[in-house]
């Protein structure tokens, strides 16, 4: 158990890449633990890879917490910023025998520990360099921590799988800081949670293995240790490591798709955590029943399917405002300019007579322009769903002609002259329902044929139709 007066957990992302599902998952799950036991959530840019690290990944990954709601509650971290306290620890590591300085070269290692040797630690060191008095200052060293020899065990219990123990005979004594200065992660991480007090580490469960190290590190530095909490991996569908084969990985990606920011986190939550049998969850539901004892210790699968279905029931809550602002902000900056002629009002009914039959924005857009723009041509496949005879052409001249005649082009006006058209003429609605659909839009496939006429308009529908039956029946 930790000594900490206040729940204090932190993410620390690596601006080497944008954020991916994951990373955003183990966000959720650290804001949420933060939120719900009124404590502190913090973000860290872990940027001391400085070779891969790049500003742009930075503000990436920045924008997509923002979009999902999520935001530090203490100005934000840049790691490198802080390499003299990594180093001036490191240094007392070694004043007090706790670590030291290794001359090795990775020729040197590669020779004689093998060709896995390394100086970044990855083979088990023979301690050539341990108690050893350098007489030439000027060489390169990298500094090494010293495994106890009295420690057997380092045990810990982790708040998702329990207790978890490992031999210190399975650690080498691994490097700390580099020979050109900069710090390794399992060092630099211990600093800097001691430095920002945190209580939880709450992280991916691949961390596992370095734990471990951390805790002898904290341990021979002072510092108190926090609790762990090791989250399960998200796999794809065929168990493997979610990677882009299965879905789209990064964040930024799915929003400019078209998902809906609660959306994804609800899924992301919910995907090895649960309350029930229950499915939705608002933010503050999740605040409220969040608990690491409900995080399950088995990979959860990602499921495409699963995750369109949540935010289709996203979708159909919001208005058509809400869903034209999302589309300008989320999708595509320039929607409303590519329907320029249309009224606002024309575009929010049309965004809210098509948001039950989207599961993304995405697709919501690509209706819009179709609705706007209209068919580009018929295909053979929508066309062997309506009759095409004369007697067909003659049902559809007598639509336009009674199309022609409305001035009342409301959807209920036309669905009342429509539908008396056909109890004269004896037909099922079908008969010029499906006919009308593919001229205006080129599919049969669609919502009420009658509100589509009254959001094209009097003008464009009789257009659409004449070019339908010309192309059609006259051919």
């Amino acid at each position: 158990m930790t000594d900490f007066q206040k729940i204090r957990v932190r993410i620390a992302p690596s601006p080497t890449g944008f954020l991916h599902l994951g990373g955003l998952r183990t966000a959720l799950f650290n804001w949420l633990f933060a939120a719900h036991n009124n404590g502190t959530f913090l973000i860290r840019i872990e940027d001391t890879d400085l070779e891969r690290s790049k500003p742009e990944y930075t503000a990436s990954i920045i924008e997509a917490l923002t979009w999902a709601s999520i935001q530090s509650d203490e100005p934000i971290m840049i790691q490198s910023e802080h390499i003299k306290r990594h180093r001036a620890i490191a240094e007392k590591l070694v004043s007090e025998g706790k670590a030291y300085k290794c001359y090795c070269t990775t020729q040197e290692l590669e020779a004689r520990l093998g060709n896995n040797a390394s100086q970044e630690g990855y083979a088990k060191y023979d301690r050539k360099c341990c108690g050893l008095v350098q007489t030439d200052h000027d060489k390169p060293f990298a500094i090494r921590f010293k495994i106890p020899d009295t420690q057997e065990h380092v045990s810990f219990i982790d708040l998702i799988h329990g207790e978890i123990s490992f031999e210190t005979a399975q650690l080498d004594d691994f490097i700390i800081i580099r020979s050109d200065g900069t710090p390794m992660y399992n060092f630099v991480v211990v600093v800097d949670d001691a430095d920002m007090r945190i209580s939880h580490v709450i992280r991916g469960d691949d961390h596992i293995s370095n734990t471990p190290k951390q805790i002898l590190l904290y341990q021979a530095a002072g510092f108190t240790v926090p609790q762990f909490a090791h989250v399960p991996m998200i796999l794809g569908e065929d168990g493997q490591r979610l990677s882009k084969r299965h879905a789209a990985t990064a964040v930024i990606d799915y929003r400019k798709n078209g998902y809906l920011a609660p959306a994804l986190c609800n899924y992301l939550v919910r995907l090895g955590w649960s309350h029930g049998d229950q499915e939705i969850f608002t933010r503050d539901e999740l605040v409220q029943y969040f608990s690491l004892d409900q995080v399950g210790k088995k990979a959860a699968i990602f499921d495409n399917k699963k995750l369109d279905w949540l935010n289709n029931l996203y979708i159909k809550q919001k208005s058509g405002i809400e869903l034209f602002e999302l589309i300008t902000k989320d999708v595509e900056s320039n929607f409303a300019a590519r329907v320029a002629n249309w009224t606002k009002e024309q575009v929010y009914k049309i965004l809210e007579l098509y948001r039950d039959r989207v599961k993304t924005l995405r697709e919501l857009i690509d209706e819009v322009y179709l609705v706007y723009s209209g068919p580009a041509g018929f295909t053979d496949l929508e066309l062997e769903k309506i009759k095409i005879t004369a007697q067909a052409e003659i049902y559809m001249l007598e639509v336009a002609h009674n199309l022609r005649e409305q001035t009342d082009f409301t959807a209920q006006a036309v669905t009342d002259v429509l539908k008396k058209l056909c109890k004269e003429q004896k037909i099922g609605l079908v008969e010029i329902a499906q006919p009308l659909r593919i001229a205006l839009l080129g599919k049969a496939a669609s919502p009420s044929v009658f509100e589509l006429l009254e959001l094209v308009g009097k003008n464009e529908s009789i257009k659409r139709l004449d070019y339908f039956i010309k192309t059609i029946y006259s051919a």
